[in-house]
């Protein structure tokens, strides 16, 4: 059968925008790209405890079965989720199957009818796909811009209707983190409920890698925290924290949580273990621990760039992702080519992921980085933008 005309000439346009998108092969670059920032995804330590931990318990069961709500809810969601609650500091949590299946479920059931959701221009593409979905109206406001967000707050306020404010606590795409104090100011003086996506800081900043709500006390505030574990935890699968009537909310209308297998226990096990790994890694004595490596990677990452004189090429941000702009797709991915044949894996940004002119090198630093690797990739690339 022929391939339809309309798919084919959309995908001719990406091509012709050098922004066709295909999968990459595994490679033994150094890792400038994975979302890996603890080293958890290769951690024998974590692949073992795991092993053993369903050996004790005995385990032998390669999937869930079904949906939660059918076959699927085993032992070890209950055992998990009252793990996270008291990692987290959270009334009740909410295991999904991913971080994208968790934005689209809470934004596609949650929001209801008549209601307004406000988002950061800058927001995931997991949290728009959710808010296409929903009954509210929605609006966005400029990036990590609190007055922007301020005066539509002024306009849209409504009697018997709930206002929903969603950010990320670091952006994916950017590197940078938003003022959530003040984003929580703001919710508490509209009445608006707070909703802060933590997937690119847990495991990265606060005690134990608490996340960025917890290291500034604001969890009480927040309606929602979506984590996911895909990222610093280097495993699989998402939550929601919030109350127990959001809990049992989603469990009811989420149609990404009703509609789905659920995980196999070996993926609870997994995070089961990070997350012992996480409460443990800041005890270890004289020994730094990941969150510890990744710190000061990051504090060198920077050093660098100023003492190369980057700075106005990157994207301000103190967290693991460091964004080096360069205009135009193909500019930006023969940069990436250079790189990658000296050995670097550092990845392409290119539109429509991000707008046009604002394309990027992403950098993502890691625990496991050495202050080699980060000077040479950093001196390669000043070669070729300066």
């Amino acid at each position: 059968m022929k391939f339809p005309k309309k798919l084919k000439s959309k995908l001719s346009t990406r091509l012709e925008n050098q922004a066709l998108r295909t999968l990459g092969k595994p490679s033994n670059l150094v890792d400038f790209s994975s979302n890996d920032y603890l080293g958890f995804a290769k951690s024998v330590t974590i692949f073992d405890a795991t092993h053993q931990f369903l050996v004790d318990k005995n385990i032998k069961l390669n999937g869930a079965t079904g949906s939660r709500l059918l076959s699927g809810n085993h032992a070890l969601y209950g055992e998990v989720e009252t793990l996270l609650c008291d990692f987290h500091q959270s009334e009740a949590t909410l295991i999904f199957n991913s971080g994208y299946d968790a934005n689209v479920g809470f934004f596609s059931s949650v929001p209801q009818r008549g209601d307004v959701i406000l988002y950061d221009e800058s927001i995931h593409a997991s949290i728009r796909d959710g808010i296409q979905l929903s009954n509210a109206k929605a609006y966005k406001f400029k990036h990590n811009n609190i007055d922007h967000l301020d005066e539509i707050l002024k306009r849209v306020q409504h009697d018997n209707q709930e206002v929903y404010i969603v950010t990320e606590s670091v952006f994916s795409m950017d590197g940078d983190l938003p003022d959530l104090q003040a984003i929580s100011e703001i919710c508490k003086k509209y009445g608006a409920h707070f909703i802060v996506d933590e997937a690119h800081a847990v495991g990265v900043f606060g005690q134990h890698g608490c996340g960025e709500v917890q290291r500034l006390g604001l969890e009480k505030g927040v309606f929602a925290r979506i984590i996911t574990f895909g990222k610093a935890l280097g495993c699989h699968g998402a939550a929601i924290l919030g109350s127990l009537e959001l809990q049992s909310f989603l469990v009811n209308f989420a149609r990404s949580f009703i509609y789905t297998t659920g995980l196999s226990p070996h993926a609870l096990a997994t995070i089961r273990s990070a997350y012992n790994v996480l409460l443990i890694s800041e005890t270890q004595g004289d020994e730094a621990s990941p969150q510890q490596k990744l710190t000061k990677n990051i504090h060198y990452f920077r050093s660098e760039v100023a003492r190369l004189a980057l700075q106005e090429r990157f994207i301000k941000s103190t967290s693991a992702i460091h964004c080096c702009v360069i205009l135009g797709n193909q500019k930006v991915k023969e940069i990436a080519q250079k790189l990658q044949e000296n050995g670097f894996d550092v990845k392409p940004i290119l539109s429509p992921t991000v707008q046009k002119g604002e394309e990027r090198l992403r950098f993502c630093l890691h625990a496991y980085n050495s202050r080699k690797e980060i000077t040479d990739v950093l001196e390669l690339l000043s070669t070729f933008v300066t």
